[in-house]
């Protein structure tokens, strides 16, 4: 069951590091609008929820009482609440869509070089040459693909050159930022970045690789060069595991479970506390949960 390893951590433990991860949300919360007693209520939902469902004994029902034991919320709301169910998180259309099709862009032998570079596409061709009206349509043939390429056009997904052949101008999928496909991402992998680190500390032997390279004391000149680098070598290790993972899955029946490769880069400028002396660079490499 979810956390019977963690009966011995001290809850005092997790304040420090829940403090820190919070706090860049609270900022987006406080600066969307979304007040303290919303998210308290969000947050009750949400506790009877993972309460009824992660935390049964099996074989025996989940009671009002265990659940408010649980989680603390009195046994009159937890009655009003049960059932209410966790936030869902449903995948937009145009997510799904242009995920995928971009995706076979970058990993599908017919519509990359032999470099694996995804090729410029006319907007139409023979039905056995790869085109742009070709690579949607094996993907899904509920959108027209001149609505596709005129979404990506605006969207500077592509471009057209000068022998009228759509160019892909990003080698992954960038939403604008708040719009509604942005806030699915940040609910879906910052979820899934999370679940991982929490996996591994609910267990003596880590089962997933999360995991982060960092150094303090830098300029800022360095820090952005190191930034910029580091996204180049993520964006190696993105399109090469897109390419092995759809040559892997292509043709296998569907089954229950989804995998999901993430990077992130990040760097800050840190003041340091009044008293403190001159700043020292650590070399800390690699390290995580």
């Amino acid at each position: 069951m979810p956390g019977d390893d963690l009966r011995s951590l001290e809850p005092a433990k997790l304040q420090a590091p829940v403090a820190r991860l919070l706090r860049p949300l609270v900022r987006l919360l406080i600066r969307s609008g979304i007040t303290f007693p919303m998210l308290t209520e969000l947050l009750r939902e949400l506790y009877v929820n993972v309460a009824e469902y992660d935390f049964a004994l099996r074989g025996k029902e989940q009671t009002d009482s265990r659940v408010s034991l649980l989680t603390g919320i009195h046994r009159k709301e937890v009655r009003r609440l049960r059932g209410a169910g966790a936030p869902v998180n449903v995948v937009p259309a145009t997510v799904s869509q242009t995920s995928r099709i971009l995706a076979r862009w970058l990993a599908d032998p017919e519509f990359t070089d032999g470099g694996g570079h995804p090729l410029p596409l006319p907007r139409t061709g023979e039905p056995s040459q790869p085109s742009f009206e070709r690579l949607v349509a094996s993907v899904t043939r509920d959108v027209r693909p001149r609505a596709v390429l005129d979404e990506w056009l605006d969207r500077k997904l592509v471009v057209i050159d000068d022998q009228d052949r759509a160019v892909l101008a990003e080698a992954a999928y960038v939403p604008r930022g708040g719009d509604d496909q942005q806030l699915y991402y940040l609910g879906r992998n910052l979820h899934d970045h999370i679940a991982a680190a929490v996996a591994n500390v609910e267990t003596q032997s880590p089962q997933f690789l999360e995991r982060a390279v960092h150094y303090d004391g830098l300029t800022k000149e360095l820090a952005e060069q190191l930034q910029q680098r580091s996204r180049e070598v993520a964006m190696q290790a993105l399109q090469k595991l897109n390419r092995e993972a759809h040559a892997a899955s292509d043709g296998v029946p569907l089954g229950r479970w989804r995998w999901n490769f993430g990077v992130y880069v990040y760097s800050e400028e840190i003041t340091p506390p009044a008293s403190a002396g001159e700043s020292t660079k650590s070399n800390d490499g690699e390290t995580g949960t």
